[in-house]
């Protein structure tokens, strides 16, 4: 068997340039604790973007394969692991245990095998696809977590999505149909809206011809009248930057903002007077946990969800489909096939 892969590598931070495919990546070589997977499907996170720009105060140790999320057949496996064996089919949690994120302080899935932790090794049902399975850990996880674990949106809430085309986005326009929400999701295209329309979304909004917030309020009434009917239940917004205030204003009184990441700026202006005359709520969503994904793959195995796939790409055009997510130019997840 060769010692040596095809892998993406990134070998410094600054642009998609910087990411190269090689056929001479060395191997994983087994340790004790864990396994080597032979990477079925892989799939790319906005996270994948922030780390070929570098992240202050986050030192990625380079070059470093990126790709958080993987699914695929466990290889080899070491002779203290219990449990598990060559064959299975398995999805990996990205985070490994004392040492970070795949695809960030540790190679990710973007080659043709990795080395996992066993700790990280989910059985994979064989009604769960391996692309399906490698869209759900970062994105489909983030949205479990925020919006069923935490126990965030009931029947009946009208909840407003910003970037709802993203992964995180279109899994959240998922999963608060499950929970039998009104959704209102917030795209930047025509296409886009016709897109999360197919995909359940009761009402659709291009922010770039018309302010959500402002929407929102001349649909469902004003919230200033400081009453519990004006405005929206719940509002999504993982962007931050220049979203933050007038997701506050949307709001109806006693409403709730999500919050799990801040793609377009983590530092925003801020209005507190929304806050208390509204008696907001400001709920935040970190990560994922192993029970998020199992719920997830159970889900998606019983068919009560379908993770959207925008494309499957091959190895060699990994860069492209993460410039387009970068760009914003799909519609859920982009999938490597190693």
């Amino acid at each position: 068997m060769s010692q040596s892969m095809k892998a993406l590598v990134l070998t410094q931070h600054g642009s998609l340039d910087n990411l190269s495919v090689v056929t001479d990546k060395p191997r994983p070589t087994l340790k004790p604790g864990h396994a080597i997977i032979r990477v079925k499907a892989s799939s790319f996170n906005y996270h994948d973007v922030f780390t070929v720009n570098g992240m202050p105060g986050i030192k990625v140790p380079l070059p470093v394969v990126p790709g958080l999320d993987l699914a695929g057949v466990i290889e080899e496996i070491a002779d203290d692991v219990k449990g598990w064996q060559p064959g299975n089919r398995v999805l990996i949690n990205p985070l490994k245990p004392g040492v970070g994120l795949m695809g960030e302080m540790t190679d990710g899935g973007m080659a043709e095998y990795a080395l996992v932790d066993a700790a990280q090794l989910i059985a994979l049902p064989d009604a769960v696809s391996y692309a399906q399975a490698a869209a759900l850990p970062v994105a489909y996880g983030t949205a479990h977590r925020m919006l069923v674990t935490h126990n965030t949106i009931k029947p009946g809430d009208r909840v407003l999505i910003l970037g709802a085309s993203g992964g995180v986005g279109t899994a959240c326009v998922v999963l608060a149909k499950k929970l039998g929400a009104e959704v209102i999701a917030c795209a930047g295209s025509a296409e886009k809206a016709a897109a999360l329309s197919a995909l359940g979304a009761d009402r659709v909004v291009n922010y770039r011809e018309e302010d959500f917030s402002r929407w929102a309020i001349n649909q469902y009434g004003k919230p200033q009248r400081r009453t519990y009917e004006g405005g929206v239940d719940v509002v999504i917004n993982f962007t931050g930057g220049d979203t933050w205030r007038p997701s506050l204003k949307c709001l109806k009184r006693g409403g709730t903002l999500l919050v799990c990441g801040a793609t377009a700026g983590y530092d925003p202006a801020e209005d507190l007077r929304y806050i208390w005359s509204f008696e907001l709520n400001i709920k935040g969503s970190n990560s994922f946990y192993q029970d998020d994904l199992e719920a997830l793959l159970t889900l998606v195995a019983d068919g009560d969800i379908v993770p959207l796939i925008d494309r499957e790409v091959p190895l060699e055009q990994a860069a492209e489909g993460l410039r387009l997510i970068r760009d914003r130019e799909v519609l859920g997840k982009v999938i490597v096939t190693p």
